[in-house]
C-alpha cells in the first residue's frame, strides 16, 4: 500500500510540472517572428481620423507630392531646379508654411531641385529623409549642408522602415533594402539612383497609395519578390514619370491600381508618359491623370473610401 501511495503522488507530481510546463513551452517559429516584429507595425491597424489629402503638384516634369493630415505636412521631392517658382507657387497656395517631413527619394535633379525653396528660411522644415546612399550630385551635397548649418535632422531610409504622418497614416517604406544600402556604401559600387529610389505604401484606414520615386523593372521586380500581395493599392504614383522602363505587367498585377496618378511636363524631351505604359494601365482599367493635362492633381481620404480631383478637366 505505501508503495502504491508513493507512486501515486509521483505521477501526481510528474503531471503537474507538465500542466506547468505546458504553459512556459518553447516559442514556435511563428511565436518568434510574431514577438520580433517592430513595435512600429503593430501601430499599423491605428484608427484613420478625420482626412487625409495628397496633392500631385502640377511642377513640370519632376515630382513634388503634399500630403497632409490633421497633425503633419509631408512632401515628397521637390521638383527641378527650373521649376523653384512653380514649387513655390503651389506651397503658397495649398496655404504651407510648415513641412513637418519632406522625403527625397533620390539624388535627381528633377526630385532634389527644389530643396533650396525649403531651406531659403520661408519654411519650418521638421526633418528630411533620403535613401542615404553616396552621391557626388552638387545638389544633393548642397542641401545636406545647408540643412546641416539650419540643424535640420536628416535620416535615411531602408525597406521595413514605418513613418508617422498623424491620424492613423502610416508610411512603410519598401525599398531601397539593407543588402542595397550595404553595397552602395562600398568603394567602387555603381551606382542606379532611380532603383535606388525610396519606394513606399502609404496606408490611411482602408485606403492605400503606393510611392514609386523614378523606380525601374529591377526594383519592382526586388519589392515583388519581398511583398508580393501587400503592394495592393488603390492608387499608383506611376513610376519614372510613365516610362516605358517602370510599370512592368508582373509588378501591376500585384498593385491592382484603381488610379494612375503621372507627373510630367508638357511635350518634355523624354516623351513621358510612354504608350506602352499608358496601355498597361488601360489594361488594368485604370483612371489615368497627368499633371500636364489635368494640372494638380488632389486625391481625399476618409479612411474608407476616396475622391480624386483634377485642377484641369
Amino acid at each position: 500500500m505505501r508503495k502504491r501511495w508513493k507512486y501515486g503522488i509521483c505521477l501526481l507530481i510528474c503531471l503537474l510540472m507538465l500542466l506547468l510546463g505546458g504553459c512556459g513551452a518553447a516559442k514556435t517559429p511563428a511565436d518568434e517572428a510574431s514577438s520580433s516584429a517592430p513595435a512600429v507595425a503593430s501601430a499599423g491597424a491605428a484608427a484613420a481620423q478625420g482626412k487625409i489629402v495628397i496633392k500631385m503638384l502640377d511642377v513640370g516634369q519632376g515630382d513634388a507630392i503634399l500630403i497632409r493630415t490633421a497633425e503633419q505636412t509631408v512632401l515628397v521631392d521637390t521638383s527641378d531646379v527650373d521649376e523653384r517658382d512653380k514649387l513655390r507657387a503651389q506651397l503658397a497656395q495649398a496655404g504651407v508654411k510648415k513641412i513637418d517631413k519632406v522625403i527625397l527619394t533620390h539624388p535627381h535633379a528633377d526630385h532634389i531641385g527644389g530643396m533650396d525653396v525649403l531651406l531659403d528660411g520661408s519654411f519650418e522644415i521638421g526633418a528630411i529623409y533620403d535613401n542615404g546612399m553616396p552621391s557626388t550630385s552638387k545638389l544633393y551635397l548642397g542641401y545636406l549642408k545647408k540643412a546641416k548649418a539650419k540643424g535640420i535632422d536628416h535620416h535615411a531610409l531602408k525597406a521595413g522602415d514605418v513613418l508617422d504622418f498623424g491620424d492613423g497614416a502610416q508610411f512603410k517604406v519598401l525599398s531601397p533594402q539593407e543588402s542595397l544600402v550595404q553595397k552602395g556604401q562600398q568603394k567602387g559600387y555603381k551606382h542606379d539612383p532611380n532603383n535606388e529610389s525610396v519606394m513606399g505604401k502609404l496606408t490611411f484606414g482602408k485606403f492605400s497609395m503606393l510611392f514609386t520615386g523614378d523606380a525601374e523593372k529591377e526594383a519592382e521586380a526586388t519589392i515583388a519578390a519581398q511583398f508580393g500581395s501587400e503592394l495592393k493599392s488603390q492608387v499608383l504614383k506611376s513610376p519614372h514619370h510613365g516610362s516605358k522602363t517602370s510599370s512592368s505587367a508582373a509588378y501591376l498585377r500585384l498593385v491592382q491600381p484603381e488610379v494612375c496618378l503621372i507627373s510630367c511636363g508638357a511635350g518634355n524631351d523624354y516623351g513621358h508618359p510612354h504608350k506602352e505604359t499608358l496601355k498597361k494601365y488601360q489594361a488594368l482599367h485604370a483612371k489615368v491623370y497627368e499633371t500636364d493635362k489635368n494640372g494638380t492633381i488632389t486625391v481625399t481620404s476618409d479612411g474608407t473610401g476616396y475622391e480624386v480631383k483634377e485642377e484641369k478637366t
